[in-house]
């Protein structure tokens, strides 16, 4: 396991910066270890939800974790993350759930990653809970040959 602190800046999107420094480093599986900051804009899906909740003004991030991932590779390969954040507004309110696309960053997200390179992770179709489930694959970094553990 190899560790990678960063630091995003004003504008910057939450889940679009982490995965792009993932993807980076060479990386197909990672997770976070911590992730703390403050939004402009959020999109949580809560639990059993269709649809994120879409929320703006000043938020605090007070816990951020998850999985990040690709399925595929090159520049065809998709993200297949799955992230949770629990936030604070501007009166104390706090929300958790399921990190969407379009988490802006009002002034700095500090955020520590671990890489994992010779790990991959997917999502695959799970018959037991009708979801996209995690799929671990170990990969040989020598050879390419992968085998699930």
């Amino acid at each position: 396991m190899q560790t990678l602190p960063i630091r995003l800046s004003p504008g910057e999107d939450l889940r679009t910066a982490i995965e792009a420094a993932v993807r980076g480093a060479n990386c197909r599986a990672a997770f976070v270890l911590s992730g703390i900051g403050s939004l402009s804009s959020a999109g949580l899906r809560f639990a059993g939800a269709k649809q994120p909740r879409r929320l703006t003004g000043d938020m605090e991030i007070l816990s951020l974790s998850g999985t990040v991932a690709f399925n595929g590779t090159g520049q065809g390969a998709r993200s297949s993350s799955h992230l949770h954040m629990a936030l604070s507004t501007a009166t104390g309110e706090v929300l958790g759930g399921h990190v969407a696309p379009g988490c802006t960053v009002r002034t700095t997200a500090e955020v520590l990653l671990a890489l994992l390179p010779e790990w991959e992770f997917s999502r695959e179709p799970d018959a037991a809970t009708g979801y996209q489930e995690l799929e671990i694959t170990k990969r040989d970094l020598q050879s390419g040959d992968r085998h699930k553990p």
